[in-house]
């Protein structure tokens, strides 16, 4: 009986030791440790990629897509469409799951797809411009419209061919931060003329902000709107 109490004791207190041991190590040693690695070697990632105005104001995450949206008539009214502020470059189409419906006192970012095939509302393997409503084909060619008129100005038409597939499909998560220079390229000439710019200005600020694939030959060519677009408030001082 002794002996199973002795057992007992000394078991009970090697794992209250090893509980000791191990939280100083996996709950305090290790986050410090990896903690002051990723503030000393990579600090602007660590701290959410965040970025800065001129004026040092944080305005977002290069993670993190915006949307550029004139504000609502009646910001009351759930049901009124957003209209994009056509004197910034415009991200992809966002179709994630909407606004917060919860607690309307913060603005939430909701992630999510559309879950729907590529070939939802195709016929033959072709979008018809009569798609059902709510289909993706619908969606892309409503959308395809809507970069025609809004970046067509008197001296440049964007012709339906130049649009790329990023100006009119969402990625999987809605929250895409880049477009492809493409689609960043047919914007120049409607940004120029609602800022009253030059419009090689407004090409060098694109080709500027173009990053190049991942190491060479991982992911494609790409330019963040958000640091784009904060660039062009800087030359605008809009």
């Amino acid at each position: 009986m002794n002996n199973s109490l002795s057992n007992t004791a000394r078991l009970i207190g090697a794992g209250l030791r090893a509980l000791l041991v191990l939280t100083v190590i996996c709950g305090v040693l290790y986050p410090l440790a990896v903690t002051g690695i990723a503030q000393a070697l990579f600090n602007d990632k660590a701290n959410g990629s965040e970025i800065k105005d001129k004026s040092g104001r944080v305005v977002g995450s290069s993670l993190i897509g915006q949307t550029y949206n004139r504000p609502k008539q009646n910001p009351d009214d759930p049901e009124e469409a957003a209209r994009p502020d056509l004197k910034w470059f415009q991200p992809r189409p966002s179709n994630g799951l909407g606004s917060n419906s919860v607690n309307t006192q913060y603005s939430l970012v909701l992630s999510g797809a559309t879950n729907r095939s590529a070939d939802n509302g195709a016929v033959n393997g072709q979008c018809a411009k009569d798609a059902e409503e709510g289909t993706l084909c619908a969606q892309v060619i409503a959308a395809k419209e809507a970069v025609i008129a809004d970046n067509s100005t008197a001296g440049h038409q964007v012709r339906p061919e130049d649009v790329p597939a990023d100006a009119v499909t969402s990625s999987g998560s809605g929250l895409d931060p880049d477009i492809s220079p493409e689609y960043a390229r047919i914007q120049v000439d409607r940004v120029a003329e609602q800022n009253g710019l030059d419009v090689e200005q407004v090409e060098k600020l694109v080709a500027d902000h173009t990053t190049g694939r991942t190491l060479g030959f991982m992911g494609e060519p790409r330019v963040n709107v958000l640091e784009l677009n904060t660039a062009l408030k800087a030359l605008t001082k809009s």
